[in-house]
């Protein structure tokens, strides 16, 4: 009985890595748009949990009279909510560094901000994994077409 050896390529970490995440063999596909979409879609939900808690009051309107939307601030399941962005800021992207404070980001509805971008940028990634994933299955990529259209009308009237 003769045993055959062969000599396998030791592939660097890099190499397993872009192997493991475009592997179509897992149980859950990852792809490249799943490695942005993942932490996108858990810090949107992180944020918004905690916000939904534990939210200081936001001045919405921008005449200086706090609204309160979470449950520490005296809402309950029903009533509480993370309130928009102040008026005061307008449309303007409003990140964490641009604030003078964490109190004033706070203040001025910097979660709500955040957790909107976040979500639009996950479901936007989640929409180019489906691609990824038919693409590498061979197919035609009709689930991420039909997706397409609600992504857009959601971007249209978000």
């Amino acid at each position: 009985m003769t045993a055959i050896l062969e000599r396998r390529e030791s592939t660097s970490l890099w190499g397993r890595f872009c192997n493991w995440i475009t592997s179509t063999e897992n149980r859950l596909y990852i792809g490249w748009f799943g490695v942005l979409m993942i932490p996108t879609l858990l810090t949107a939900t992180s944020v918004f949990i905690i916000a939904f808690i534990a939210a200081p009051p936001v001045d919405i309107d921008g005449i200086r009279e706090p609204v309160s939307g979470s449950l520490l601030y005296g809402n309950n399941i029903i009533s509480g909510a993370i309130i928009p962005t102040s008026a005061a800021i307008g449309l303007h992207f409003y990140p964490i560094w641009e604030a003078a404070s964490v109190d004033e980001w706070l203040y001025n509805g910097g979660p709500y901000e955040l957790i909107v971008l976040h979500f639009l940028l996950g479901v936007a990634c989640y929409m180019g994994r489906e691609w990824e994933l038919s693409f590498r299955l061979g197919m035609r990529p009709w689930i991420a077409v039909a997706y397409q259209l609600l992504l857009q009308l959601l971007l249209l009237f978000s």
